[in-house]
């Protein structure tokens, strides 16, 4: 599947996950129709999120769902992920590009318009713009968090590559994000955290799909 494609997009922290395992997790996003898992889980070791990662991309690759690696392009290697996703101090794209070959989905984290056009001119394929909204997932500075809709309407405005928005997003925000322009939204929380991580992730696709054809 393409970036252009996603709709719902999985970052997944189990520390995060009210106790279950990031496999849990992502096996019932699976279930509510999620486009893209990313293995993110950073408090974790490069063995256990190798381990993890490995698990995760039998039964990803079973469901047609792309699996993309934060950050660690030796970790995305070593699993077979779909690809990277990089961020600010990461590697560049190109460098990322030529250790994972030119058919692996590189994304990077931008939060200006400036940043979004250098990524797009180094090669990536999509942009995860945030954080739109307050998010407590990360630290993120002041100048870079809940700027809202209207950011991600200049970024998509500027590009040609997929937007997608993260931050503090759920069902209730993600029609407004689509709306400006993104092409689907990335959580932690909004599915982790829930009782029901399969219907958080229907319920973000729908109000995806309302924001689009609004």
């Amino acid at each position: 599947m393409a970036p252009q494609d996603w709709r719902t997009y999985l970052v997944t922290q189990e520390s995060l996950s009210a106790g279950r395992s990031t496999v849990e997790i992502a096996r019932a996003a699976i279930e509510g129709g999620v486009d893209a898992i990313q293995l993110r889980d950073k408090e974790r070791s490069a063995k256990r999120r190798y381990e993890t990662g490995r698990e995760l991309r039998e039964f990803t690759a079973e469901a047609d769902v792309d699996l993309i690696v934060n950050d660690r392009v030796d970790l995305a290697r070593a699993i077979d992920a779909d690809g990277v996703h990089l961020g600010q101090d990461d590697l560049p794209v190109p460098a990322a590009r030529e250790l994972l070959g030119n058919d692996a989905i590189i994304g990077k984290s931008t939060s200006f318009v400036e940043e979004a056009i250098e990524a797009e001119r180094e090669g990536a394929d999509y942009l995860g713009v945030g954080a739109v909204y307050g998010t407590s997932s990360k630290d993120v500075p002041d100048d870079e968090a809940d700027f809202g809709p209207e950011r991600v309407a200049e970024i998509v405005e500027a590009v040609e590559i997929p937007v997608v928005g993260i931050g503090g997003i759920d069902a209730a925000n993600a029609a407004a994000v689509a709306e400006a322009g993104a092409v689907g939204v990335a959580v932690i929380s909004a599915i982790t955290r829930a009782d029901d991580p399969a219907a958080a992730t229907r319920a973000l696709r729908e109000a995806v799909e309302r924001g689009r054809d609004a």
